[in-house]
């Protein structure tokens, strides 16, 4: 089952125009979201940047679209799949009504909500080889739109292709000024001593939900120091960890990067720390 625009519909039944904007122009931004047994992690901070980002999008924000609204109606979703009492993850999808060309004939918008199952409640380690590369045919433009999950992601899809051409389990991207900003599906966190570091959003890097809640704990933990700062490229085998973050792996350790080996010490410290935050909500 799916939500169209509020209802729920047959997975066959649910059909798009092909004049849909988020088709024909990308003008669209969603959330990828993680529920455990009907409840929706972090819910507070999915839905204020869910709204950030139609506002950036010059979306208009129905009055019907409260927490509590939205909430309830990926929990129908939840309970119509039958994934209450599974780990699952929700696609929140918001694209403006069709009609005009560059310029929208409207600033409405209709939504779309799809549900998947997850394998496991809480966040597992993966200790599994997972080398990675740059990617450096095309760059991430710094600004307030990178920061947002839009629709517009010809470069995290040509960066996956990349990746799999040449048997990497991921890429870290660049901005246009060469620095490090993120990985093809999530926020880039760089272990060197006690220092954990993680590039800016003024670099382009995504506003990602496990991103601040990770820098949240960290902020609480006095052994570690945490710097927002930009990253080179000269830094990462300088690193004595590497891991990136995103709301379906929590946190991914990269195990090399060229010729560098890398631990997981702090990666597994930090796990079960972030696997607390999400049982307290």
């Amino acid at each position: 089952m799916i939500n169209l625009n509020g209802n729920l519909v047959e997975d066959q039944n649910a059909k798009l125009s092909v004049f849909n904007r988020g088709l024909a122009y990308g003008d669209s931004v969603f959330e990828t979201i993680r529920v455990i047994n009907g409840q929706v992690m972090f819910w507070e901070d999915h839905y204020f940047r869910l709204m950030a980002s139609m506002r950036i999008m010059r979306m208009e924000i129905p009055a019907s679209f409260s927490p509590e609204f939205l909430e309830e109606k990926m929990g129908e979703l939840v309970e119509a799949n039958d994934l209450k009492n599974s780990p699952a993850r929700i696609r929140f999808t918001v694209f403006r009504k069709e009609g005009g060309y560059y310029t929208p004939a409207t600033r409405e918008i209709d939504y779309i909500i799809t549900v998947a199952p997850l394998k496991d409640a809480f966040y597992l380690l993966n200790e599994e080889d997972y080398e990675i590369e740059l990617f450096k045919d095309h760059y991430i433009t710094s600004g307030l739109l990178a920061t947002i999950k839009s629709n517009n992601r010809a470069v995290n899809v040509l960066g996956s292709i990349y990746a799999s051409e040449n048997n990497y389990e991921n890429c870290l991207l660049l901005n246009e000024k060469k620095s490090v900003v993120e990985a093809l599906n999530g926020n880039l966190f760089v272990v060197k001593g006690n220092t954990i570091k993680t590039p800016p959003l003024t670099d382009g890097a995504l506003n990602g939900i496990t991103r601040k809640k990770l820098l949240e704990v960290i902020k609480d933990l006095p052994e570690y120091t945490l710097e927002e700062a930009s990253v080179s490229p000269f830094e990462l085998q300088k690193a004595d960890e590497l891991f990136i973050t995103n709301v379906v792996l929590g946190i991914q350790p990269i195990t090399k990067y060229r010729k560098k080996n890398f631990d997981n010490t702090v990666a597994r410290d930090l796990l079960s720390k972030l696997n607390v935050k999400a049982r307290l909500g």
